[in-house]
């Protein structure tokens, strides 16, 4: 095969970034279809996944999908499985003809009995496509009209009824009242029904989080107030305590934290996904119900503004301790500069005896050598006869003393002047 013009050598990454642009094709869908789309926790990691869309494609004589892939599908039955790997979910989408009647029994789906479920469920959505006619008159009669949600979509050619509440198998029902949509319109609407349903299911997560984190971060509140009362009562004698008390605090803090960034980070672009969806179907409102960017906005944005309220509590709390630790450090600080003066005081004091005493010893050192010295001539001199020595020994010995004296101060002042060079 003849080299392409342009087949340089391409970066690593651009295959990748080449082939995640197309990796969720819209999927055409056909009048009269039923969508059963379930999601499913990555809690043993992504290979019990990959190893449970591998044994069922090998079940049904399918080649399993490459250990790296996120997409694969197959035929299943009287429809087609498509499995998609998230980051931290996989979802299975099935779609099969349609029952008789709405609401009927699904028939030919692979989430039967022998169906091994890789982690937990978190999101099940069963949506219906129906042309529009006689039997789809009382559609609203299948859902709750207390939440039912009914808008029309790309200038009425379809209809979109739901009531986010689970049917007996425990599926969100969805219903799109078909008026001429294409294969790929259809695909188009389906994709962003299941991606809000599953979405906004994922983007609630963080709420439970919230709820459960905002008693600790109000216990912790409240013993940073317990501590800055003490701090402006003038409590500096229990400086050390304080600052240990506020140590765990802040540990106990950062560690909710911790725990929570993930969630909480997951949460916001969960939610940013589904409002996206929503602003993409562009909803007309039906007269006397209400549009599910309504519904959602009503019940997925106060739960988001407690994710977020959480957060800043803990950002603001954080703050505070910061401070707070750092007033009570400053005191601390004060007391050692204040206790290191005194302890250089009494070095300088203990210095000055040292010096005192140093000379003292050093004159006492004088004499003593001198004491010698002046012995050592004395016997000296009384060893000399008088015919060598014709003066009295004492008289010379006596006059030796200055000489000793001097003699023996001078060398000591030498030793000691050396020593005080060489510690420069």
């Amino acid at each position: 095969m003849a080299r392409g013009r342009f087949a340089f050598a391409s970066a690593p990454e651009r295959a990748l970034a080449l082939g995640e642009i197309h990796a969720r094709p819209t999927v055409l869908l056909g009048p009269s279809r039923i969508i059963v789309q379930l999601a499913f926790m990555m809690d043993g990691g992504a290979s019990v996944h990959h190893s449970a869309i591998a044994e069922m494609s090998r079940s049904r004589g399918v080649a399993p999908p490459e250990r790296d892939a996120r997409h694969h599908a197959m035929p299943c039955g009287l429809g087609t499985l498509r499995w998609e790997r998230h980051t931290e979910f996989s979802t299975w989408f099935w779609d099969g003809p349609a029952p008789d009647k709405i609401g009927g029994d699904i028939i030919g789906d692979p989430f039967g009995d022998g169906f091994s479920p890789p982690g937990s469920l978190i999101s099940a959505v069963r949506l219906e496509i129906r042309s529009e006619g006689p039997e789809t008159v009382d559609a609203e009669s299948h859902f709750d009209p207390i939440s039912l949600c009914h808008s029309t979509v790309r200038e009425g050619q379809a209809s979109i009824l739901t009531d986010f509440r689970q049917d007996r198998d425990g599926l969100t029902q969805f219903l799109l009242l078909d008026r001429g949509l294409t294969d790929s319109a259809r695909g188009g609407i389906v994709q962003r029904l299941l991606d809000i349903e599953t979405y906004r299911t994922l983007a609630m997560l963080g709420l439970p989080l919230a709820q459960t984190l905002s008693p600790e971060i109000r216990r912790i509140e409240d013993g940073l107030t317990a501590i800055t009362q003490r701090m402006k009562n003038g409590a500096r004698e229990e400086a050390d305590a304080l600052l240990a008390e506020m140590t765990r605090l802040a540990a106990e803090l950062e560690a909710n934290a911790a725990l929570s960034l993930y969630r909480f980070g997951a949460s916001r672009a969960y939610d940013v996904i589904v409002r996206e969806r929503i602003r993409t179907l562009a909803e007309t409102p039906i007269h006397g119900h209400e549009t599910m960017a309504t519904f959602l906005e009503r019940r997925l944005a106060p739960a988001m503004r407690t994710c977020q309220s959480v957060e800043e509590r803990q950002a603001n709390l954080s703050r505070k301790l910061y401070r707070a630790t750092a007033l009570v450090r400053s005191w601390i600080d004060v007391e050692l500069e204040r206790q290191n003066t005194v302890l250089l005081n009494n070095m300088n004091k203990r210095a000055a005896m040292q010096l005192r005493l140093q000379q003292t010893v050093e004159g006492l050192s004088v004499a003593a050598i001198s004491y010698y010295v002046v012995g050592l001539i004395g016997y000296l001199i009384k060893a000399l006869t008088h015919d060598l020595l014709p003066v009295d020994p004492a008289v010379v010995t006596g006059a030796s003393v200055p000489v000793a004296v001097l003699g023996v101060w001078w060398v000591v002042r030498n030793i000691r002047k050396r020593h005080a060079d060489g510690a420069h």
